[in-house]
């Protein structure tokens, strides 16, 4: 008998979207085939791995891929959410509406009648010890995530400062999920986060009244799948990157940059809007 396990892949390049594009194709070659409790009658199994993927330059364009399921405005306003909280306000479980957003499980982490901001402690402890290993931020609330519906996907962020030989200081960070969309969620979750780094490294950088850059960015997902339900789908997805050149698969930022304006503009309406 074949003992079937999940398979551990990684996959390492400079850019985010080469990255990308090989963690998934790498899924759907060598995942196992496992149902998942969002399965409806007669969808295929996902496809699932244990994905460890290395992003050596996460600022190095370009750094969107063509080929992700959503809209430039859609990714800035995500960006947002995650390193601004501009959503922050729509978690309302008590009317049936979010219940977090990463941002607010990272910067207003609500334990014991204390609310914690993580971010600020990241940066605050690696500005004053640039070595230490204890510089992270949880997003688990293990008294209220099991009995969700939608549980956080993002558990961990982890940070640690690299000196240089020119002695200055690059920021490395880690993030642990606990499971993962690799096609429709994992792009726009990395591009938010390697941002979300860069804000980390330039706020070390203020109190500790030294240059500090963004580093390498490693992502662990323990579950990293492509839903049977979307199949047909994906494979359209397959058919682009296969017959394409990596530059006509990609945008540089600048490209992007219109877009993100217009992203910019709707949300500054919404907030007016509220007020």
């Amino acid at each position: 008998m074949i003992n079937r396990k999940i398979p551990v892949l990684k996959v390492e390049g400079d850019t985010l979207p080469e990255v990308w594009e090989r963690a998934v194709i790498a899924t759907w070659k060598e995942g196992l085939d496992i149902k998942t409790e969002y399965d409806k009658p007669g969808d295929a199994p996902s496809k699932d791995s244990t994905m460890i993927m290395v992003i050596n330059d996460p600022f190095k364009e370009p750094r969107i891929h063509r080929a992700f399921p959503g809209g430039l405005e859609d990714l800035e306003i995500y960006r947002q959410e995650v390193v601004l909280g501009i959503h922050d306000h729509w978690i309302k479980p008590e009317e049936g509406k979010w219940t977090y957003t990463y941002h607010q499980r990272l910067a207003s982490y609500y334990i014991d009648g204390q609310t914690i901001d993580q971010l600020n402690y990241i940066a605050k402890k690696l500005a004053s010890t640039p070595y230490s290993r204890r510089a992270q931020g949880i997003t688990w609330n293990a008294k209220l995530d099991p009995q969700t519906d939608d549980p956080p996907c993002l558990q961990r962020i982890w940070c640690r400062l690299v000196k240089q030989d020119n002695g200055h200081y690059s920021l490395d960070m880690n993030t642990h999920w606990r499971s993962r969309d690799a096609y429709k969620a994992s792009f726009m979750n990395i591009f938010a986060l390697t941002d979300l780094q860069r804000v980390i490294a330039e706020e070390i950088s203020k109190i500790a009244s030294k240059p500090v850059s963004v580093g390498r960015y490693v992502d662990i997902s323990d579950s990293f799948h492509i839903y049977g339900s979307y199949f047909d789908d994906f494979k359209n997805f397959l058919n682009m990157v296969s017959n394409r050149p990596f530059e006509e698969k990609t945008w540089c930022t600048e490209f992007a940059e219109p877009f993100f304006a217009d992203a910019r503009a709707k949300l500054e309406k919404e907030k007016r809007a509220s007020l």
